[in-house]
């Protein structure tokens, strides 16, 4: 994922060592208002995908995305994307977007950057893949958050 979220400039908070990062009921209602900002074309599909909050991904997710360590992911997309799906293919577990805590506090308190903002960011991403988007038409979506008029002007292919 590129550090898009950081574009602005971090909005530091000198307390981030001492302030106690969000709890996992904290960060999935955080998660769950980014779903609800996003554009009705975008959010409907996104209430059959489960959002949860872990500490950390499991060996067996780390793996699935080649990571070795356990701090560096900070959320994924699991299940068959939009695109992929068909109704003659029936049986698929909900698709899920997790989100782990402990490696979003940890880029909190190193860089700074809001923590609100780290959410949104990762929820958007991950959101993106089940969409089958690219990473840049990720962004795009990240960018058009609250700015519909953006994404319709954008030249990207659409977006659904």
């Amino acid at each position: 994922m590129r550090d898009d979220y950081r574009r602005k400039g971090p909005h530091i908070h000198p307390m981030n060592s001492i302030a106690p990062p969000p709890d996992a009921a904290e960060m999935e209602r955080m998660a769950h208002a980014v779903v609800a900002g996003l554009p009705e074309a975008f959010r409907e599909p996104l209430r059959a995908v489960v959002v949860r909050v872990e500490e950390f991904a499991t060996r067996e997710q780390l793996d699935s995305v080649d990571i070795r360590s356990k701090w560096d992911l900070t959320g994924l997309y699991e299940g068959r994307p939009l695109d992929e799906q068909s109704i003659w293919d029936p049986g698929d577990l909900p698709p899920v977007i997790s989100l782990f805590r402990q490696p979003l506090v940890r880029e909190w308190r190193e860089t700074g950057v809001d923590f609100g903002d780290l959410v949104r960011h990762v929820v958007i991403h991950e959101a993106g893949h089940h969409f089958g988007f690219s990473d840049e038409e990720m962004h795009v979506l990240e960018d058009s958050v609250g700015d519909t008029a953006a994404m319709e002007e954008s030249e990207e292919r659409p977006l659904l």
